[in-house]
């Protein structure tokens, strides 16, 4: 598996596999910007969000960028997400890896809502 297929895969389990997946690949100190009312999460905080504490059932990624630079990650694209219960989710989004020994954790994510 390449690098850059490594990092999508760990983005996409982000979305899939809730809060406890998501806790073992994010930095200690990661930050999480989702949009109003949740705001910017950092810490444990991150952990106590409805948002990232339920997976989602399906994601679409689209408009696909990566730049990796020596042991940085970063992603941008479009995402289309879905619950089943819900309306799809649809947003612009950001994240950045930092490589810590050989495993990508990721520092920051960021959400933008599509209109």
């Amino acid at each position: 598996m390449t690098t850059e297929s490594t990092i999508w895969d760990l983005e996409e389990r982000f979305w899939t596999e809730g809060a406890d997946g998501a806790r073992h690949m994010t930095a200690e100190n990661g930050v999480i910007v989702f949009p109003y009312p949740a705001g910017i999460l950092h810490g444990a905080d991150v952990w106590r969000e409805k948002n990232v504490a339920q997976r989602w059932r399906s994601v679409e990624m689209s408009e696909r960028y990566i730049s990796i630079q020596d042991k940085i990650a970063i992603l941008a694209y479009s995402v289309a997400a879905d619950r089943g219960d819900e309306p799809t989710y649809e947003a612009l989004c950001t994240s950045t890896y930092l490589k810590d020994d050989d495993t990508w954790l990721r520092l920051t994510h960021q959400q933008t809502l599509v209109d």
